[in-house]
């Protein structure tokens, strides 16, 4: 320990003896030996479960099809599209010309059968990853021509990337390229110009949209827009109907748009000036601007519409009403039909109300789900004069699903189900539960999975997973890392906790600010529940949790450690008092209105009565599995070092504490499908020797 004050401007101070394992450039020797000697210690620890790892590796692996690829979308003339290669961790990123017989089902049968005649390859990550410790493409995108592609690539996983330019009919790389930007790219109409965004090179933070002529120097760029207001984040996007290019700023609690035509985008022009806590995106095709709002009191948001030359909320007229029950997520505009994403009851649903001839609001429907818990939403649909919605399905027991609905026949066809070799879905059962909260009248969704033959006899391990923040709903998808648990005896619940928005606004806002601690009681009253039903035993539960969902589990370690008998915690943001106090520290003036400024008095003391490095004591704690990147942007490796230092020296238990530190890795973890699963099956190893699970399935 080294005494360190670290004081806020109400005089509040606080004594962090571990901030000396802050090191912004990542050079300082005495931190990096630390992290190595916590590297070590890891290896001895899990050493003797390295057979296991092996093995759980090896079935994750097994169920993946590894030369597998997405289904493809049309757009201009191309059909696009993914794949990989056996053995290989990064995509290929593909496309072929459409033409007669030409369609995205003939492309995959084209694509599994191995014949790649007639595809141009944009770009093969393996091949821009060689000799690299990580590589990540973050976005490509095409010129409206088809002739150029611009992409982004990140070197180390701290998310500041640059760009670089291919020439798609020589295969020619071009000499251009600019440095310092975030994955976020808009060509004009001219084919030469490109839109990107600038980041703040030392809060990360998105700053300044400018503008690349090809065969000009990057320092030449000009500056279309600078945000002054260090609380937004910004991007750019092109509309529906490709008419615009449009400059997009998001705070946690307002919205801004600033557009101008694609044809000639000199002038940006703002939709509707930002407003405190009223938030909007919108979207054009036809004669009109489609905006989803939650202006006027429409706290779970309602859609409305303006004409295209529109620069004011007066204009808005309401498409699709408020309803208190109904959450609006997303929407994609089509010729002649509208698709909203929704959700009520903690479930997601797509709502196609359809126009008739003279382009009026006409029938509506739903778009059907087969089992009681899942996740649907819209996937890519680049085209809006088709008659086709593109949709996904998924739950814990089901593979992603993409199919394709005819609004105007019915017609539903599959077009790609994720291939899982040696998968049966036969044998897992799904169930959505609810669990009472504490306060008495809130009621928990909770989405629980396990293998068929499963007794609620209070005898099963059980690995509960959460997240609770930003408004995120976790949804429940299939994973195909999860089933070598399922098939040991463990049960697998998803707590859709308060701070989320599975049940609508108010379910994020009743998990923000100043109820945060909702999130936190919401998850252990959930463990109660299953415990008591018999899901689980008492001595056998798993908490899971990343990023913000590690600041959970971390604050439920304090809370309640005789509750849990591991803690998987994941890039975990544990020390929310010191970096919100530290505007320079990235996401730290964009998060003011998630966490609350503890530069105010009344936030500061909330925050540091549950932030999870503060509360630390002398007590017993479960055994804990904790990884971070040492290039993490999002959350700063040194959160979790700091707190696992602090950590072993107030643990008045004997359960082990892993602390793992990618050092070529940012909060991503590892580049690379494989390596993933790597660390995925190392975490697992260590939970089920904890739990007590025996490692043959």
């Amino acid at each position: 320990m080294r005494p360190h004050a670290v004081t806020a401007p109400h005089g509040a101070e606080r004594d962090d003896g571990y901030y000396w394992l802050r090191d912004d450039k990542r050079e300082n020797p005495d931190v990096l030996a630390y992290l190595q000697a916590e590297n070590a210690y890891a290896d001895s620890v899990l050493a003797p479960l390295k057979g296991v790892q092996d093995r759980l590796y090896d079935e994750i692996v097994g169920r993946i099809k590894q030369d597998d690829s997405s289904v493809p979308y049309r757009e201009r003339g191309w059909w696009y599209y993914s794949r990989f290669e056996s053995g290989k961790d990064y995509p290929i990123h593909a496309r072929r010309q459409d033409g007669d017989g030409v369609d995205a089902l003939s492309i995959q049968q084209a694509n599994d059968a191995g014949d790649f005649a007639g595809e141009q390859v944009l770009l093969d990550v393996n091949r821009l990853a060689e000799g690299k410790d990580y590589y990540q493409v973050g976005a490509w995108e095409v010129s409206q021509d088809n002739r150029l592609l611009a992409y982004a690539e990140d070197l180390n996983g701290r998310r500041q990337y640059t760009v670089r330019f291919i020439d798609l009919e020589t295969g020619q790389t071009l000499p251009d390229a600019v440095a310092g930007v975030s994955p976020n790219l808009v060509w004009a109409d001219d084919n030469k110009t490109l839109f990107y965004v600038e980041n703040d090179p030392d809060t990360l933070l998105t700053k300044r949209v400018k503008k690349h002529v090809l065969g000009t120097p990057a320092g030449a760029d000009a500056q279309v827009y600078e945000e002054q207001d260090d609380s937004f984040y910004m991007g750019v996007g092109r509309t529906r109907d490709d008419r615009f290019i449009c400059i997009v700023v998001d705070s946690t609690v307002s919205n801004e748009m600033r557009c101008a035509p694609a044809a000639d985008p000199r002038e940006f022009t703002v939709l509707a000036p930002r407003e405190r806590d009223v938030e909007y995106d919108a979207d054009h095709l036809g004669d009109r601007w489609v905006i989803r709002t939650n202006a006027d009191g429409a706290t779970n948001f309602k859609l409305v519409t303006a004409p295209t030359g529109s620069t004011s909320r007066a204009d808005w007229q309401d498409l699709v009403a408020h309803d208190e029950a109904v959450f609006i997520e997303d929407f994609a505009l089509f010729d002649g039909f509208l698709a909203v994403s929704e959700r009520s009851d903690a479930l997601e649903r797509i709502r196609l109300r359809k126009f008739d001839d003279s382009g009026a609001d006409g029938s509506e429907e739903y778009v059907k789900a087969d089992e009681p818990a899942y996740s649907m939403g819209l996937s890519a649909n680049p085209e809006s004069d088709s008659d086709w919605l593109r949709y996904g399905y998924t739950s814990l027991t089901t593979p992603a699903t993409t199919y394709e609905l005819n609004v105007k026949t019915g017609e539903r066809r599959q077009l790609k189900q994720q291939p899982v070799p040696g998968y049966d879905p036969s044998q897992y059962v799904t169930e959505r539960v609810w669990a009472p909260a504490r306060d008495g009248s809130t009621r928990i969704p909770v989405t629980l999975v396990y293998r068929k033959g499963f007794q609620k006899d209070g005898t099963a391990p059980l690995l509960q997973y959460g997240y609770g923040s930003y408004g995120m709903s976790m949804d429940p998808g299939f994973s195909a890392t999860s089933v070598s648990l399922l098939d040991r005896g463990v049960v697998y619940a998803i707590a859709h906790i308060r701070g989320g928005q599975e049940m609508g606004r108010k379910w994020y806002e009743d998990g923000k600010l100043l109820n945060k601690v909702n999130t936190f009681t919401d998850f252990i009253d959930v463990t109660d529940f299953l415990v008591k039903e018999g899901y689980a035993a008492p001595d056998r539960v798993a908490a899971y949790g990343g990023s913000a969902g590690g600041l959970l589990v971390g604050a439920v370690a304090n809370m309640a450690p005789e509750k849990y008998d591991v803690i998987l915690s994941q890039v975990p943001f544990v020390d929310v008092a010191t970096t919100m106090l530290d505007p320079s520290i990235p996401l730290t003036t964009n998060e003011y209105d998630e966490w609350g400024n503890p530069e105010q008095k009344e936030f500061y003391d909330y925050i540091v009565r549950y932030s999870p490095y503060d509360n630390l004591e002398a007590k017993a704690y479960p055994a804990m599995f904790v990884g971070t990147g040492l290039w993490d942007s999002q959350v700063q490796y040194w959160e979790p070092a700091k707190y696992i230092a602090r950590l072993r020296d107030l643990n008045t238990g004997e359960r082990p504490v892993v602390f793992r530190t990618n050092m070529e890795a940012g909060h991503g973890g590892k580049s690379g499908r494989f390596r993933r699963f790597r660390e995925q099956a190392e975490m697992y190893a260590f939970m089920l020797d904890q739990l007590g699970v025996a490692d043959t399935p």
